[in-house]
């Protein structure tokens, strides 16, 4: 009998082979009821749930964590077996480049998770998204070729320095790219504006249409196309007229120097019943604001409760015409530039 479990086989004794192949198959169970049990638990509570981090943790168990276990059950059998270096190499080489891959598989689909919570289901964001979420792919991928080739035994020092200096050449030579390109992050991570926002740079005004990596394109009121650089973007004073939640409204009105003192003390209150008969405009205040050269100047607050610029030019246009009738029922004049003109008599 004892002959029978000393037998050789490719290197190895009957027991060795029976022994690596039970603990493979022992830790291939353990890794089953893993999955069976506990991983099926927690998809089931992920499904009852509202937030779509546990439902990240079931998908990266699924496609990567329990494949590396599997692959990790295997080389633990294998060390209870003798086999020549060149298989030795061959064993190690394949479970290093499984491991990596599916250790930056899940790495890569953590960041994924990331960017598309960032985005919050924008479809806009998402496409920009892509090109970030490509960059970091590749990095990913690179940082894990140089891990797999250093544990594989060759010198990836060379392969550094070399990787070092070509980095350093193109960035100086693609200088003002890769400023466009950081800049690109700086606007999808910081959202100073968004696709659809007005916003004025400078002198330049007009509605976000396409966020890209090098160039923001901007449709301007007068209907052209303005494609200005990222870093200009960022090294500028951005307004962006989207993000108001009210319009500030100012109007400075005149009315003739012959209005009695009754009538004006009535202005204010004529104002503030105009106002608050329009929807979603707030009165503010009207004061008598000082003797012009040839008006008494009346200064006008109130605030219109929306962003939208037609809503609030409509409504700026709707208080105009009613002042203008009510100054016209209440025999209010408006001023207009006048001079009087004095004259002598001869010999007076």
């Amino acid at each position: 009998m004892d002959t029978i479990w000393e037998e050789i086989f490719w290197g190895n004794t009957v027991q060795q082979w029976i022994t690596a192949v039970g603990i493979f198959a022992l830790l291939a169970v353990l890794v089953k009821l893993l999955k069976t049990f506990a991983f099926r638990r927690i998809k089931r509570f992920s499904e009852r749930t509202t937030s779509t981090l546990d439902d990240l943790i079931v998908k990266l168990l699924g496609s990567s964590v329990m494949p590396m276990l599997y692959v990790l059950a295997f080389y633990m059998g294998t060390r209870y077996l003798q086999f020549p270096a060149s298989v030795e190499r061959i064993i190690h080489a394949v479970v290093i480049t499984v491991t990596t891959y599916y250790v930056v598989h899940g790495i890569s689909g953590l960041f994924s998770y990331l960017i598309s919570r960032f985005t919050k289901g924008d479809g806009t964001q998402e496409k920009q998204a892509k090109g970030i979420l490509l960059i970091v792919k590749v990095f990913l991928w690179l940082g894990g070729v140089v891990f797999l080739l250093d544990n594989l035994g060759y010198n990836i020092t060379t392969i550094v320095t070399g990787l070092g200096i070509g980095g350093i050449a193109i960035a100086l030579a693609a200088q003002a790219i890769l400023g466009d390109l950081f800049s690109y992050l700086v606007i999808f991570f910081d959202k100073p504006f968004e696709t659809g926002d007005f916003i004025v740079v400078g002198d330049k005004s007009g509605s976000v249409e396409y966020i890209g990596i090098k160039t923001t394109r901007l449709r301007t009121p007068a209907g052209e196309q303005l494609i200005m650089s990222n870093t200009d973007l960022t090294n500028s004073r951005v307004q962006n007229y989207k993000r108001m939640e009210r319009r500030r409204v100012l109007l400075s009105i005149g009315v003739e120097y012959e209005t009695g003192a009754e009538k004006l003390e009535r202005i204010p209150a004529i104002v503030k019943e105009i106002i608050d008969a329009q929807p979603d405009v707030v009165f503010d205040r009207t004061h008598f604001a000082g003797f012009g050269d040839f008006s008494l100047n009346f200064e006008i607050v109130f605030y219109i409760l929306t962003a939208d610029y037609l809503k609030y030019m409509d409504c700026q246009h709707a208080f105009c015409m009613q002042l203008y009738r009510r100054f016209d029922q209440e025999k209010i004049g408006f001023a207009y530039p006048t001079q009087k003109l004095l004259l002598a008599r001869a010999g007076a």
